[in-house]
């Protein structure tokens, strides 16, 4: 059965001190989402050890083009890039047939949203979304148009840093994974207030992608390597609070 641990075991049991607290002050949205009460530990069940199965039937020939997906009349603007890497699990092993789907600000950073009213133009040709499935060794890759910084209404004068959001299922929900990707060399990053909550120096890294120059496509496009772990000691650290009750 599809998502079934070997000898439907469990998952290890995450380690929370890697983790931002769920209470963040200085991320305003996270004192009213947070939650008041100590989490409780439970140990997984089938509703957590198993996840829906996908098929490339069901994804389309641009899924995991953005720079093609939403052209009508010419290309988006701006850097076009590649993204790529491996998904994986706790123990470094790749997980296929992931599903991982993205979504992005474009080169102005504005999202395609209608509640989205940042100054910046809409691209008509960039929606800004996409989707594909790991292969067999747990690769997948991208095409898209770099996203710009963006002001957002958190302290006077905040921006964020250029980035791309990532929502993940795995071969179990235990494994669902929703976190964002930045850039090698931002100089916003440090200024973040979310990534700042993080306490973990190399859980920030984890986050960034750098540069691959051995993926640059000639005359075409730039690369950034991103690799996701799901769940361990080595996991990606989901958005900004505490993953789950569970184990």
């Amino acid at each position: 059965m599809p998502g079934l641990l070997d000898q439907f075991g469990e998952y290890l049991q995450r380690d929370r001190s890697v983790h931002p607290p769920a209470y963040t002050p200085q991320y305003k949205t996270s004192v009213l989402r947070s939650p008041k009460n100590a989490l409780i530990s439970l140990q997984n069940s089938l509703s957590e050890i198993t996840g829906p199965a996908f098929s490339p039937d069901e994804l389309g020939p641009l899924d995991n083009d953005l720079i093609m997906n939403y052209a009508k009349e010419g290309l988006p603007i701006g850097e076009r890039i590649v993204v790529h890497g491996y998904v994986l699990d706790e123990f470094g092993r790749p997980v296929p047939n992931v599903l991982v789907e993205v979504w992005q600000a474009n080169a102005g950073g504005r999202y395609r949203h209608k509640k989205d009213q940042y100054i910046a133009p809409i691209d008509p040709n960039f929606g800004g979304c996409g989707r594909m499935l790991t292969d067999a060794n747990g690769y997948y890759f991208y095409r898209t148009i770099k996203p710009g910084p963006y002001p957002w209404r958190n302290r006077i004068n905040d921006w964020r840093p250029a980035h791309i959001h990532y929502a993940i299922s795995g071969s179990a929900w235990a494994q669902r994974l929703v976190t964002q990707m930045y850039f090698e060399g931002d100089p916003m990053i440090p200024q973040c207030p979310i990534l700042q909550s993080i306490g973990n120096e190399e859980s920030v890294r984890g986050l960034i992608a750098p540069l691959d120059r051995g993926a640059f496509i000639q005359l075409d496009s730039l690369a950034y390597r991103f690799d996701v772990v799901l769940r361990g000691a080595r996991a990606t650290l989901f958005e900004n609070r505490i993953q789950g009750g569970g184990k």
